[in-house]
């Protein structure tokens, strides 16, 4: 952790901007008032989706360790301190490459493929990477370079830490912080995922009668994820960590409801050794428990609407109309993570798996959504429910090598590597 706090710049008349840890019960309240500063609805009006951390500023980060979260604090005289900027960070060991048999013992590095292409992984390229998250400025003081500072000292504490890189991830139009990190911090614009939702409908979804739906043992879980798809871009290297925490809610298996593994599961070896034809596996993260979420600025007819879907939904099940639900106040969603298949069904499998995580959410009062993040050309992604509307088709990913050297074989560059099909998104930061 971080020992001294860092004078950086004089932000107002007769004061100092200090960049420091934050401390619980001296900064939370500080923290919270620079986020709802931070949280403006768009100038022209129009809807706009606002975060509640719970009380918890930490929520984001606190289950990749090692984290940290630093604050700006305006300091003048001996008296007056107020944080006006904050950011967070986080440090994981994931998949970037894949190590390639060569002529004698030397490897090479060998792009990342589909979770669906390979009875077994190719054996991965594992590096140490650092997530940046949360980087706000109050508005008052921008333009000072307190947002650089803090983008600064946070990648001090990644190289004190050991990491080779650095990602963050932000929206595609917001050109301030693309700004900052492509031009000012030396960050490249590297993978553009899709962040696709769902509404949680008061109905419950029909699962097909041909498809059967397993939930995995964690043990399995853990032999499936690192058998088939542990050289996927971004698999976390302590899965076993995000299958065992309380807010991972289970992994299901999407199988042919005829096969040998619906009638009896044998274990994720057996299951692996002799497949069906199609199949597709998830699991699903309770995010609900971690920040809430509500969108601001919908007009009256809109709310009306929405209200009047709901009533026919809840009064007229057996209709099946989709219904929007109630987002105008604070609600909770949940998310996939880890989808992948095989097979020319493996996308309708993928479906069949997402539908139960929709019924998974119906029971679970004030959660609302099902989102999923998935790499742009995501082979199963035409299986995976949303709606537009509320769906981002482009996020972005940005990226910075932070080292010379490299933890586990020669890997190259990586933020200069092509996309892969897929990648794996790590639910303890979304």
């Amino acid at each position: 952790m971080m020992e001294a706090a860092t004078a950086v710049a004089a932000a107002a008349e007769g004061g100092v901007v200090v960049i420091r840890e934050y401390a619980a019960e001296r900064d939370r309240v500080g923290v919270e008032a620079v986020e709802r500063r931070c949280e403006v609805a768009p100038s022209g009006g129009g809807m706009c989706l606002y975060t509640d951390l719970l009380g918890d500023p930490l929520c984001r980060v606190r289950h990749s360790p090692p984290f940290l979260m630093l604050v700006a604090e305006v300091i003048c005289g001996s008296e007056s301190r107020e944080i006006v900027g904050i950011v967070r960070g986080c440090i994981k060991t994931v998949a970037c490459g894949t190590q390639k048999p060569h002529r004698g013992t030397s490897t090479t590095t060998a792009p990342l493929t589909s979770l669906a292409r390979h009875h077994t992984a190719p054996s991965p390229i594992y590096a140490k990477v650092a997530y940046l998250l949360g980087l706000r400025v109050s508005p008052a003081h921008r333009r000072l370079g307190i947002g650089l500072k803090l983008v600064d000292r946070m990648e001090e504490w990644f190289k004190e830490k050991g990491a080779e890189y650095a990602y963050m991830a932000t929206e595609k139009d917001n050109e301030a912080s693309i700004r900052l990190f492509t031009e000012r911090c030396g960050y490249s614009k590297f993978r553009t995922p899709a962040i696709l939702v769902q509404p949680v409908f008061a109905h419950r979804l029909t699962l097909p009668r041909a498809i059967a739906i397993i939930r995995l043992p964690a043990t399995d879980a853990e032999t499936f994820y690192r058998r088939r798809f542990a050289a996927t871009e971004f698999f976390p290297r302590d899965i076993d960590a995000v299958l065992a925490n309380p807010l991972s809610l289970g992994t299901f298996l999407a199988v042919p409801a005829g096969c040998a593994a619906a009638a009896r599961w044998e274990g994720a070896d057996a299951f692996l050794a002799d497949p069906p034809s199609s199949w597709a596996v998830a699991s699903v993260w309770n995010s609900k428990e971690v920040f809430r979420l509500e969108v601001r600025g919908a007009g009256l007819w809109r709310r009306a609407l929405a209200l009047a879907s709901r009533a026919v939904d809840w009064a007229l099940p057996w209709l099946r109309i989709p219904s929007v639900p109630d987002l105008f106040r604070p609600f909770g969603m949940y998310l996939v993570y880890g989808l992948g298949g095989e097979g020319p069904a493996a996308a309708a499998y993928a479906r069949a798996v997402c539908r139960h995580a929709h019924n998974m959410a119906r029971t679970d009062p004030g959660c609302r959504v099902v989102a999923a993040e998935v790499a742009a050309c995501e082979p199963l992604r035409e299986g995976i429910p949303h709606w537009s509307r509320l769906s981002c088709a482009e996020d972005l990913w940005c990226v910075k090598r932070l080292a010379e050297e490299y933890t586990d074989g020669a890997l190259g560059d990586w933020t200069k590597a092509p996309p892969p099909p897929s990648i794996f998104v790590d639910p303890r930061e979304f």
